[in-house]
């Protein structure tokens, strides 16, 4: 077994390790303060308490009030509630535009509404880098609901959300972004992105999975998910997870103060790239060249298996993967490079990079490196 310590873990965009100061943070909401905040006394009133404390804070974050909030289990729940929730609450008409690069929680979702209740789908055109082309084109006077991700998790192609939002808000429709993979990475004022909704998932940034945040912009309404006893508004019955809730809002409080210089990790990125694209054999870069996530840089490498070359790479102690971490394990070409029109045995060569904050030019140059030396094994 690889020594965690002895890596460079290069695949924080499946997961990120939990951020110290969120987990102390959350620890005693899971310990000695264990109340349910919907009980009326001493215990029940400060878990109460600390999780409309959890709200504000997470709400500032993405400059909304508190009431705009919704605690979830993560991004996949968020993406449900966003796009069935939005569909079934507002039937303008049974019409949405999305894209089919889109996490598979978005497209399950939609492929839901499609089946059980009669949902017509539109997907947009998409250039050879994953940006939707024609979304003017897309929209009817029936359509209800847009969905595009803030930024891809395969390739980091990034979406002008807000222009896109206006676009559609133009035609009577609302607009939801998928922004899991961008939490940290772009500026995600949600009065400025113009959206009506936005998923979030805690992993991603340093608070633990099985946490996650749904930005409603009030006055949108949504059919629940999850009934019951009417917690989180309505929108999600059961028993909060305070101690989660405090722990999201801690590791975004975090990266708030922390302030990364994102201009920097762009250009260690194209550094990085630069440095695969000259010393890989066959090495092509996946995604846009200039509109990307700073964090994230996937190539395909032709003629060889990426499964193979990732662990190859674990070997010489570098952590990456082949693409979403949804679809690990499976035999299938990623659906959002054969949807760049990538052909599927090229696309299973996909390997991908995504940094952290603290990921240094040493350790990318290292990964550069370990890459050429695990190509370089099967040609």
């Amino acid at each position: 077994m690889t020594n965690p310590s002895a890596v460079i873990y290069l695949d924080h965009a499946a997961t990120t390790p939990v951020k110290p100061a969120a987990l102390q943070a959350a620890w005693p909401w899971l310990t000695s303060e264990f109340g349910n905040p919907s009980s009326t006394h001493e215990f029940g009133s400060r878990a109460a308490a600390a999780l409309e404390d959890a709200r504000k804070k997470v709400a500032a974050f993405f400059g909304v009030r508190a009431s705009e909030i919704t605690f979830t289990s993560g991004g996949t729940e968020s993406d449900n509630l966003a796009i069935v929730g939005l569909a079934l609450a507002n039937p303008r008409g049974k019409h949405i535009v999305s894209a089919r690069t889109e996490h598979e929680a978005v497209l399950a979702s939609i492929d839901y509404l499609v089946r059980v209740h009669g949902f017509e789908v539109t997907w947009a055109e998409l250039d050879e880098f994953g940006q939707v082309q024609n979304l003017a084109d897309c929209l009817r006077p029936e359509t209800t609901l847009v969905s595009l991700m803030t930024s891809n998790n395969e390739t980091g192609t990034v979406h002008p959300i807000a222009e896109l939002a206006k676009l559609t808000h133009e035609n009577g429709a609302l607009f939801h972004t998928d922004a899991v993979q961008a939490v940290g990475w772009q500026e995600l004022n949600v009065p400025e992105l113009g959206v009506d909704a936005l998923s979030v998932s805690g992993h991603k940034f340093g608070a633990p999975k099985g946490s996650g945040v749904l930005v409603l912009r009030a006055g949108k309404h949504v059919e629940p998910l999850i009934h019951g006893g009417g917690q989180e508004s309505g929108l999600r019955s059961g028993t909060e997870n305070v101690a989660w809730a405090v722990a999201i809002a801690n590791a975004l409080d975090e990266l708030r103060e922390t302030n990364a210089d994102l201009k920097a990790a762009a250009m260690m990125r194209d550094e990085f790239i630069t440095e695969v694209l000259s010393t890989v054999p066959n090495a092509k870069l996946t995604g846009h060249p200039v509109n990307r996530q700073a964090n994230i840089a996937s190539f395909t490498l032709q003629g060889v298996s990426g499964e193979a070359v990732l662990l190859e790479l674990e070997r010489r102690g570098i952590i990456v993967s082949s693409g979403s971490a949804c679809a690990a394990g499976s035999d299938e070409p990623s659906h959002v490079l054969v949807a760049l029109g990538i052909q599927a045995e090229v696309a299973q060569t996909a390997v991908r990079f995504s940094f952290a904050h603290d990921t240094t030019r040493e350790d990318l140059h290292a990964a550069a490196k370990a890459l050429a030396e695990a190509v370089s094994v099967f040609i």
